[in-house]
């Protein structure tokens, strides 16, 4: 329905009640004042060092200023356009996702799984439209309800693919009329993702899956993760997860796993580097993840060794009777016996067989490499490159890295010293975002409202902790605001998203245990739309601005991504309904 208010900004300028809510945001930007009146003259907690007040107080007045700077960018954009309505985009993009077209790939000549690989350069020049949702779209439930039921016209998948996708997926889930419902973490009929996890875990020499941490595990990159079910149970461990998968037109794993509330990207590296710096993840897991890991001279596993932190361990469950690879030689050899083979070259080491999963671990001697036989892969020279989609690469990378730390002896002051940050500069940064949060969550009070009718006199009810629960921090810097969020215990995990052009900071992050990865703001993120309930933007409009990108297509890149009637943050501002459901 169409709010009173919004019913008289229409009259006032003449537009129609269904204007596109981009304007909507523009328009917003004269409640800068009001907002940044309050934030400058917020107290801090009695327990912040009082020498830590100045420095807070310069990056507040930053922050303020750098607001005024996106403001007048804003300013200029409204200006240069004229007042009218984007079209809608037709039915058959309600699932678009820019990047990866097969069919304009096909006609620039590509072959193979380079067909399904990202593609921005091939992108055509298409009318500006907005994404709308599908017309049965309704908002998620709150997690952790939204983790084991989605509601069916969210998702691209027909009962059909659900049927076809094994006795796992059919003990696994409940398709209703209008619900896809998930057994729970208590489930009492699926007892399989416990039983694996604990499995995974006594190779690893452990008493439990509760003891991951103490292993050194806390960030897994799961390859082709299904429906989510490993990743939701590895969330409740409280370890951090990432899904990737390849595109899908439809029956999408990365799609389901973010409608879930779980880590999730559309990632493939069938010919590209993945989009994180090496030595990134404590374990990689793909589970019947489709790929045949012995093609393109093992360059496929030579990734994940890439992004595998020194002395993390690689999980591979594959039918063994299964053959695989890519010449007469391998008729009868499983993937895993290839892996094995392998493995010699690259010095991981086999530490485990149960069933179907077999588990290596990679070396924490860098001095392996050295004593290898001479046929062995070779070493890159890349340093600490941080690779945007770059060619994959047939040498082993990583090496001479100064992050080159063991899994297993790993120290937040040594982290610090490594990423070149004084504990105090580190610091100062963690307490501004904890006083910034609780600003933006006051903010988010009058969305409440509804849900929590106030009686006059009543102070302002504020937001329940699982208000939100996908978020996605575009200039994420030291991932501090994900640092606040968990220090105040909102069910909320966050995609710390480091800008190409700015300092390269991924490391930093996903050395913390979150979720991040790098990304270049002049082209469209790698997700389905409405996948996210809150986009934090500080100072993202400079970097846009100094690549010279369009800020018209970076407002319809984030209105394609926000979920219906949720939430984006630009510095100190707060606005509200930056898309909208169909009536």
């Amino acid at each position: 329905m169409t709010s009173p208010w919004f019913k008289s900004l229409s009259s006032v300028f003449g537009l129609k009640p269904r204007i596109k809510s981009l304007l909507l945001l523009i328009l917003g930007l004269v409640a800068l004042v009001t907002i940044l009146a309050p934030l400058s003259s917020t107290s801090y907690d009695a327990s912040t060092s009082s020498t830590l007040v100045p420095n807070i107080y310069s990056n507040y007045k930053r922050i303020k200023e750098q607001a005024a700077v996106d403001y007048l960018d804003l300013r200029s954009l409204s200006l240069g356009t004229t007042l009218k309505e984007f079209p809608l985009c037709g039915k058959e993009r309600e699932s678009y996702v820019p990047c990866y077209n097969s069919t304009e790939n096909l006609l620039a000549g590509l072959q193979e799984g380079d067909v399904l690989d990202r593609h921005c350069e091939f992108e055509r020049e298409k009318e500006r439209c907005v994404v709308r949702p599908p017309g049965d779209y309704k908002i998620p439930l709150r997690w952790p309800l939204g983790r084991d039921i989605i509601w069916n016209g969210n998702v691209k998948i027909t009962k059909d693919q659900f049927l076809s996708s094994g006795t796992v997926t059919t003990r696994l889930m409940l398709l209703e009329e209008n619900q896809i419902a998930f057994h729970s973490e208590d489930g009492l009929i699926f007892d399989g993702v416990k039983d694996y996890a604990r499995q995974i875990a006594e190779m690893i020499g452990l008493g439990s899956d509760t003891e991951f941490a103490q292993a050194g595990v806390r960030t897994v990159l799961d390859i082709g993760c299904g429906f989510g079910s490993f990743g939701a149970h590895l969330v409740s461990l409280n370890l951090m997860p990432i899904c990737i998968a390849e595109y899908e037109a439809t029956g999408s794993q990365v799609q389901l796993a973010l409608e879930r509330g779980l880590p999730a990207m559309i990632g493939s590296f069938f010919s590209k580097q993945l989009p994180y710096p090496a030595l990134s993840f404590d374990m990689v897991h793909c589970a019947q993840c489709g790929i045949t890991w012995d093609i393109k001279d093992a360059m496929l596993l030579l990734e994940v060794d890439r992004v595998l932190k020194p002395g993390g361990y690689f999980v591979l469950t594959s039918p063994t009777n299964k053959a695989q690879g890519n010449s007469p030689d391998t008729k009868k050899t499983s993937i895993t016996t290839r892996v094995n083979e392998l493995s010699k070259k690259i010095c991981w080491s086999p530490i485990g067989q149960q069933d179907e999963t077999f588990l290596w671990q990679k070396t924490a001697d860098s001095n392996c490499y050295s004593s290898r036989s001479q046929d062995s892969i070779p070493l890159c020279k890349d340093g600490d490159s941080a690779p945007y989609y770059h060619p994959l690469v047939p040498c082993i990378s990583g090496t001479t890295s100064k992050r080159w730390i063991p899994i297993q002896n790993r120290t937040t002051s040594a982290e610090l010293e490594i990423h070149g940050l004084k504990p105090e500069e580190f610091l100062e940064d963690t307490e501004l975002w904890r006083t910034a949060l609780k600003n933006y969550w006051s903010l988010l009070t009058p969305l409440i409202f509804s849900d929590h009718p106030k009686r006059p006199g009543d102070e302002d009810p504020l937001p329940p902790f699982n208000m939100i629960r996908n978020v996605m921090d575009m200039n994420a810097r030291f991932g501090n605001l994900n640092s606040a969020l968990l220090d105040q215990e909102k069910s909320a995990w966050v995609m710390n998203v480091v800008p190409v052009n700015a300092r390269n900071t991924l490391p930093l992050i996903l050395d913390r245990g979150f979720a991040g990865v790098l990304h270049n703001w002049c082209e469209p993120f790698p997700t389905y739309p409405r996948t996210y309930d809150m986009l934090h933007a500080n100072e993202l409009l400079t970097h846009v601005s100094s690549e010279r990108c369009s800020l018209m297509d970076l407002l319809l890149e984030m209105d394609r991504v926000l979920r219906p009637e949720v939430h984006f943050i630009n510095t100190i501002l707060v606005f509200f309904s930056f898309s909208y459901l169909p009536i």
